[in-house]
């Protein structure tokens, strides 16, 4: 019995140390995958450029009762990060019933692009002599999406295209504040984290300056997001707190009667740190039942 008892005991220790694998964990050289999830790839003809695109279908969509059901859809940039940390962070809040299902779709770099040049080019709104790397895309960036993005996912999936949510940290908060000032009727909801108000000495303000004397109706949700250690004083090359409390401020100065905004700022976060908190509170805010 004793002999029988130390046996147990060895192998219960080879198991935990993983020396012994059971079935499940045989499967661990397996690299893991994101559930319903698919990589197709668009072309932006206009620039000869190719997107890799990264889909996520919610989890009641392929059930025979949701046959006929629409789904709001997430547009994210910079989808190697973003992607990964949205899919994660929805989980939970969508397949417990507080956050609506949505189709989460995220838009690569331009393939052969090199380190990060193809956010630089396309999410930035002028040509800044200050950059070693081109900048100034964002318009035909924004063209890419509407007429390229927009109409591969509205043919190949239900989705409502009235419902559409943006989502960008960074330089791709920026991109979104330009969508919003230029052609706000392209998303319904816009997360903006962390955005780089300063690029270019500021140019946001000056184009939303030359923008407000003549702007249309806006029916839009926007949610913006900083690291409160976003400043020169912690953590930050610039006042992106500062900064992000001023467009706030004149969003709220255009008086527009459907137009919600709110602005968070997130305890102890800074810019490596901050998206993760602005990405889940963004998307339940926007899309909470």
């Amino acid at each position: 019995m004793l002999k029988i008892l130390k046996v147990a005991i060895v192998m219960s220790l080879l198991c935990l140390t993983g020396f012994v694998k059971n079935s499940d964990a045989s499967q661990l050289d397996e690299p893991f995958k994101v559930p319903r999830s698919s990589v197709v790839e668009v072309k932006d003809k206009q620039r000869g450029l190719v997107y890799p695109l990264f889909i996520k279908l919610p989890k009641s969509y392929g059930k025979n009762k949701n046959r006929d059901k629409k789904y709001p859809v997430i547009y994210l940039t910079d989808a190697w990060y973003a992607f990964q940390v949205i899919s994660g962070a929805t989980r939970y809040a969508m397949n417990a019933n507080t956050m609506k299902e949505a189709i989460i779709v995220g838009i690569s770099y331009a393939k052969g692009s090199k380190r990060d040049d193809s956010r630089v080019l396309d999410y930035t709104p002028t040509a800044s002599k200050s950059w070693a790397r081109p900048t100034g895309d964002a318009p035909k960036f924004m063209e890419f999406i509407e007429n390229v993005v927009f109409k591969y996912v509205a043919k190949h999936y239900r989705v409502d295209t009235t419902n559409r949510t943006f989502v960008g940290n960074s330089l791709g908060g920026l991109f979104g504040s330009y969508v919003l000032l230029t052609k706000p009727k392209l998303f319904k909801n816009y997360i903006l984290g962390s955005p780089s108000y300063w690029f270019d000495s500021k140019f946001i303000f000056s184009l939303e300056k030359d923008i407000v004397k003549n702007m249309a109706m806006i029916n839009a949700n926007v949610f913006i997001a900083i690291g409160e250690r976003e400043t020169k004083a912690l953590e930050s090359r610039y006042e992106m707190v500062a900064d992000a409390k001023m467009f706030h401020k004149k969003m709220l100065a255009w008086q527009q009667p459907n137009l919600k905004t709110k602005l968070f700022i997130i305890p102890q976060a800074n810019h490596q740190t901050a998206f993760p908190t602005t990405a889940i509170q963004g998307l339940h805010w926007a899309l909470r039942k």
